[in-house]
């Protein structure tokens, strides 16, 4: 992905009415319109800020209004939540235009959406359900995949669900599921460490192990976020990949051997409801960008020792 983000932005450089922002190793936020004067009167923290498309669908009014300042200064990531790639019905045609026309409008660094399904027939659920890993199901997902990149003419990232449920009609692992997905579309990923911690949680499997089987060399944005403790119905831990507060330390120990594996990628803090003042989701960020720095700073002393 790395050579895929120079490529477009030279291009943005030379055609967008925005600024062409280099992303890679940089941490960033969920953009929250109450944190927008705080954000506008701010020292620049050379972040980035993603939005979730679903928000921008309108023509215009404040929430354009507000976008477009914001991506006049930082670059933006462009995040869909209701496409139901992984849904059994042909993609929403109007759905996947607007979406289309909201990165011809801003001009997102990234641009990705989520490995689940969330539509049946005319009515779109409020949870991103996931799927059965087989050779059918990873066709239907690739096909959608396709009709997306080809709508928008480029790559997505692809987010890994954090799951609650298994199904026993599968015969893939999710990360083979998902590595299926790239070598058939080309697309690029987005590794939600919470997720993952999130999903081994539930079902009882090593973390370490899933992120050791993930097709990391495809990453190209990492999504750290809080999730909720509760208990399920026989009163075992079941964990809720929530977003409504800090990154646990379990999440951020896995985000620094993810970085020391992969290196610096565009690392975003999503934090969707509970949303704390601008200064405490600022700081998340900031602790993220540390661990960024750090390996920065560690691969560059390698290069120079190898060199």
């Amino acid at each position: 992905m790395n050579g895929l983000a120079t490529r477009l932005a030279s291009r943005l450089s030379k055609t967008s009415r925005f600024p062409a922002f280099p992303v890679l190793g940089l941490a960033g936020t969920s953009f929250k319109h109450e944190h927008l004067s705080a954000i506008l009167t701010d020292e620049p923290n050379g972040g980035f800020f993603e939005v979730h498309a679903e928000n921008y669908m309108g023509a215009g009014g404040p929430p354009h209004d507000a976008l477009t300042r914001i991506r006049r200064d930082y670059p933006v990531s462009l995040h869909g939540v209701c496409m139901s790639i992984g849904g059994p019905r042909p993609l929403d045609k109007a759905h996947l235009g607007r979406f289309k026309a909201l990165v011809e409008r801003y001009e997102p660094a990234l641009v990705s959406e989520h490995l689940a399904w969330s539509t049946h027939d005319s009515t779109y659920y409020n949870d991103l359900l996931p799927l059965p890993y087989t050779p059918a199901t990873a066709s239907r997902v690739a096909d959608h995949i396709e009709e997306v990149q080809g709508a928008i003419g480029r790559p997505i990232l692809l987010e890994n669900p954090s799951t609650y449920v298994l199904f026993p009609e599968s015969t893939m692992s999710e990360t083979d599921f998902i590595r299926t997905l790239v070598r058939r579309t080309g697309c690029g990923l987005l590794l939600d460490v919470n997720n993952v911690f999130v999903s081994a949680t539930n079902h009882g499997y090593s973390a370490l192990s899933y992120l050791a089987d993930f097709p990391l060399e495809h990453v190209g944005e990492i999504h750290l976020a809080g999730h909720a403790e509760q208990e399920d119905d026989e009163g075992d831990l079941l964990l809720i990949d929530s977003h409504d507060g800090p990154v646990a330390d379990a999440v951020w120990k896995l985000f620094d051997i993810v970085t020391g594996r992969c290196g610096p990628l565009p690392t975003l803090i999503e934090w969707d409801s509970n949303i704390p003042d601008w200064p405490v989701l600022k700081a998340e960020a900031g602790a993220a960008q540390a661990i960024l720095d750090r390996h920065a700073s560690q691969m560059l002393e390698k290069a120079h020792a190898a060199g």
